[in-house]
């Protein structure tokens, strides 16, 4: 097929870096154009070293006329609140993948608690499609609009969807979310800045965190969830990578054997889900668009861990690999991502 025309806006964050560095490697993509505001003019490869040699855009302002953008797709990488004021502006025909927050929830008072934003794009939401690949694959495919998940989203989803959906337990759940600092965002700020984790640990926005909702909208398409669904988030002292605890009751005993299967049936056509002995670690997932799952039963107790890299599985990776669905590109194209070791 043509390449595929790229628009990126917020290019010089940390999820705009990685949709450049796996976009340029990508066979079926050619970027156009990447916006930064505070750095129009400059290169994309002086803000982003890593992409040194390797490309050669200059970042723009966005265009006053985003009517007019001849793009196939555009991505937008930017703060909470501004793709709600952007996406209504597009030319319709262009496809579009919103890694914010602004799409996600379906009810817009429940979007304005969590968010604390007022939703101004109504009639443009009930367009847009949730896109966690591996449970939402058709719906994805047929879609111009993409809502792309929160990287604590991704990795609770990915745990808990194959237990709600065979209806093993008894629907309530408790999560215990960690997180590295690179989910903060490239701009320092005093409690999420990397020298204030380093050496630190400790629990954030408990019951409130914004992923909250989305994770329990989507988790009830796919079967039955409890209104006591419990979700903690913490702070890692490490830059990349998502690790979940997540804990179920079953309502008959199960084996380990029994729940490995389950899994192993629910992800048969997902390539980015890895199942692993005992434990996930975040350092086999770092740089990669995979998510690895370990599961394990006693009784009726159910524990599920997983882990994925924030910026790539759990934001870039997943808006690439919901791109190549919604243009009928195989869906890993660009996407295998060889972790390192160490």
């Amino acid at each position: 097929m043509n390449r595929l025309r790229i628009a990126i806006f917020g290019g010089s964050g940390y999820g705009g870096s990685e949709l450049l560095r796996i976009l340029l490697a990508h066979p079926n993509a050619e970027i156009m154009l990447v916006t930064a505001n505070e750095h129009a003019g400059k290169p994309v490869a002086a803000i982003h070293k890593n992409l040194a040699g390797i490309c050669d855009l200059d970042f723009s302002p966005a265009p006053d006329d985003l009517g007019s953008l001849e793009c196939d797709v555009a991505f937008f990488a930017l703060p909470h609140g501004q793709a709600l004021k952007l996406a209504p502006q597009m030319k319709r025909g262009a496809k579009i993948v919103d890694l914010s927050g602004d799409f996600r929830i379906d009810d817009k008072s429940v979007f304005e608690k969590f968010y604390k934003l007022e939703h101004t794009a109504d009639e443009l939401q009930s367009e847009f499609v949730y896109g966690l690949t591996e449970t939402n694959r058709d719906a994805i495919r047929a879609a111009n609009y993409i809502a792309n998940p929160g990287c604590f989203a991704t990795a609770t989803i990915l745990a808990l969807a194959p237990l709600v959906g065979s209806g093993i337990t008894n629907g309530r759940f408790v999560v215990d979310a960690k997180t590295g600092s690179s989910g903060s965002g490239a701009k320092p700020a005093a409690n999420t800045h990397h020298p204030q984790r380093t050496n630190s640990f400790y629990a954030y926005k408990p019951f409130i965190h914004q992923h909250v909702p989305e994770i329990e909208q989507h988790l009830r398409t796919l079967g039955n969830l409890s209104d006591d669904f419990v979700f903690m988030t913490h702070s890692l002292p490490v830059s990349r990578g998502i690790f979940a605890s997540c804990y179920a009751e079953a309502i008959d005993e199960i084996s380990g054997e029994e729940l490995r299967r389950i899994y192993e049936d629910f992800y048969t056509n997902a390539p980015f889900v890895r199942l692993v002995e005992g434990s996930p670690d975040i350092n086999w997932v770092k740089t990669t668009n995979f998510c690895d799952i370990a599961v394990h039963a006693r009784g009726r107790r159910i524990a599920v861990f997983s882990a994925i890299d924030n910026l790539v599985k759990g934001a870039a990776g997943q808006a690439v690999q919901n791109m190549n669905l919604m243009f009928g590109i195989e869906e890993t194209t660009g996407l295998r991502l060889i972790g390192t070791n160490p």
